[in-house]
């Protein structure tokens, strides 16, 4: 054999070897996540999701992409949830009412009067940081991070709430699904009417219901605070927010893309807590200006709630969250208040 037929036997093994090869990571197919959320455009969550995409396109070459669908344009929580499932899209910004149907553990975060502040907040999401990344895990996803809707206060139409007596004169709404929000109406004999959350403000208009919960800055997004007069200044309740994503899609990208997915959406996320806060606290001055009254509830009615709310958990405890998760949670808190590090 010449030189000349060496040459040219080297090469096709050569091409032979290359199209036989697998791709390099760096090679690898791209994956675009569908994410939805409920939180139209213009508002923080979904600027934060379109920052988040820039900057994860950069890291990765555009390998790894969002697609994301905001507004509720591809319905409520609970439909985001349906399609994740089926596969039809891969991840969702949800609230910690919705979270609770994959990893119902996460329902501790919502006891009313659990949090006096935002630093215990912080702590308790901290503390349970691992504990509940495993249990979205066991469950078929992967928790990219959590930041917060805020602190969530009563909201009506048409006279002030500050009492129960107030609420069981009122025409109260409830989210669909709440077990625990059910359990505290029921434990008042409130009967409570369930809409879903685009349809609510509907039912604000026409008078279908005249009582509403929720955070701020999730009253003035949704349009609902044009047609509410009253607020209650006592904080109920605390509403997490968190991304997830499928985890089978998320274990095809290699181990560095993981990486990048979820150091960055860590990152945003925290900053979005930041200025949720800000925000929520605006929101209100934003009511105010806009003509909704705040109604502050002496200690007695704020006690009331307080009893009738600890009461209600008893009967949910075990169905709606364990007790052991329950226990560890009230530990941290009392230890924390305490100053036992």
């Amino acid at each position: 054999m010449n030189i000349r037929s060496r040459i040219r036997c080297i090469g096709l093994l050569l091409l032979a070897c290359l199209l036989f090869i697998g791709p390099a990571h760096g090679a690898e197919k791209g994956v675009v996540i569908k994410l939805a959320t409920l939180p139209p455009e213009g508002n923080s969550w979904v600027k934060m999701l379109h920052a988040l995409n820039t900057e994860v396109m950069k890291k990765t070459d555009s390998k790894v992409k969002f697609k994301i669908y905001a507004g509720g344009v591809l319905g409520d929580e609970k439909d985001m949830l349906r399609k994740m499932k089926i596969g039809q899209i891969q991840a969702a910004a949800l609230t910690s009412g919705s979270l609770s149907a994959i990893f119902k553990e996460i329902n501790v975060l919502q006891i009313p009067f659990l949090f006096q502040n935002y630093d215990e907040v912080d702590l308790v999401l901290k503390k349970m940081d691992s504990f509940l990344k495993k249990g979205f895990e066991d469950n078929g996803y992967i928790l990219l991070g959590f930041s917060e809707v805020g602190f969530v206060y009563i909201m009506s139409s048409t006279m002030p709430v500050s009492s129960v007596a107030d609420l069981k004169k009122a025409k109260v709404w409830i989210q669909e699904d709440s077990h625990m929000a059910k359990a505290i109406f029921d434990a008042a004999k409130v009967t409570a009417i369930p809409l879903s959350i685009p349809d609510v403000l509907v039912g604000l208009q026409t008078g279908l219901v005249d009582v509403v919960y929720i955070p701020p800055t999730g009253a003035i997004a949704l349009q609902w605070f044009t047609k509410v007069k009253y607020l209650a200044n006592v904080p109920l309740a605390y509403i997490a927010g968190a991304i997830v994503i499928n985890k089978d899609v998320f274990k095809q990208m290699s181990p560095a893309y993981q990486a990048i997915l979820l150091e960055s959406s860590q990152r945003h996320l925290g900053q979005l807590k930041a200025i949720a806060r800000n925000e929520n606290q605006e929101a209100i001055r934003v009511m105010v200006k806009q003509g909704v009254k705040v109604v502050t509830p002496s200690k007695e009615q704020i006690n009331e709630l307080r009893k009738l709310s600890n009461d209600a958990m008893g009967h949910v405890s075990g169905k709606a969250f364990s007790r052991t998760t329950m226990d560890d949670v009230n530990t941290q808190l009392i230890n924390y208040r305490k100053g036992v590090k």
